[in-house]
C-alpha cells in the first residue's frame, strides 16, 4: 500500500484533510465504502482531484486516517475493567469492555455507519488490533500466565468477539448491551484465573 504523502501541518491543510475526512463519511452513509471512487469523493468534498492527491495517494488511505481519528482518540489504559466486582449498567456505560477500543469507537455517531459497512469488518478488526496489540498482549499475558504465542490466539479471539457483539449491537450501549457486556466480562475473567492456575500446576 502506498505510503500517505508528507504533509504541512497550515491551516489550510488541515482544513483540506478534514474536509475529505467529511467527506468520506458522508459518503459511507449515502452508499457504502465499496462505491466510493476518487471522482466521487472529490465532488462531495467539492475539491478538485488534484487537491485530493496532495494529501491522499488512494480511498484507502482516507479510510486508514479516518479509522485513526476513530482509535487514537480512545485512551485504553484510563478505566481498566474491576475484576471480582458486579459490574452495573452505569459502570459499563462509562467503562465499557475489557477491550474498550470496539466499543468507544463507536460511541462516535460519526463512525457508527463506517464500523457496519459489512465489507469492512476484517479491515476495521486488523486497524483496532494493531492499535491495542502492546497494550492489550502483555496485560493478558499477566493475568493468565500464558505464552506470546498462545497469548496472540486469545487476543485474535477475544477482540474478534468485543467487535462482533458490539457490531450486534450497532453500537449503541443499553441494558441488553450491559448484560452482554456483563456476560463476557465474566467469562474471559474466569478464563484468565483458569489458565493461569492451569499453567501453576
Amino acid at each position: 500500500m502506498a505510503e500517505i504523502k508528507k504533509r504541512k501541518t497550515d491551516r489550510r491543510t488541515i482544513y483540506t484533510i478534514q474536509l475529505i475526512k467529511d467527506a468520506f463519511l458522508d459518503l459511507v452513509k449515502i452508499e457504502g465504502y465499496n462505491k466510493i471512487s476518487i471522482a466521487k469523493l472529490c465532488r462531495q468534498a467539492e475539491i478538485t482531484r488534484s487537491t485530493f492527491y496532495l494529501h491522499y495517494n488512494t480511498i484507502t488511505d482516507v479510510l486508514n486516517d479516518v479509522l485513526d481519528d476513530a482509535i487514537l482518540s480512545t485512551d485504553l489504559t484510563s478505566n481498566p475493567a474491576p475484576t471480582n466486582e458486579e459490574l452495573s449498567f452505569d459502570y459499563l456505560k462509562k467503562n465499557e469492555s475489557l477491550l474498550p477500543a470496539c466499543q468507544r469507537v463507536g460511541d462516535s455517531e460519526k463512525y457508527q455507519l463506517l464500523l457496519l459497512d459489512p465489507d469492512l469488518s476484517e479491515y476495521i478488526i486488523g486497524r483496532i488490533m494493531a492499535h491495542e496489540r502492546n497494550y492489550v498482549i502483555p496485560s493478558i499475558m499477566k493475568k493468565a500466565g500464558l505464552s506470546q504465542e498462545d497469548t496472540e490466539t486469545l487476543f485474535l479471539y477475544i477482540i474478534h468477539g468485543s467487535f462482533a457483539v458490539n457490531r450486534a449491537h450497532h453500537f449503541i450501549k443499553d441494558k441488553k448491551w450491559a448484560h452482554d457486556v456483563q456476560l463476557l466480562n465474566r467469562f474471559t475473567e474466569a478464563g484468565y484465573k483458569y489458565l493461569k492456575n492451569d499453567q501453576s500446576k
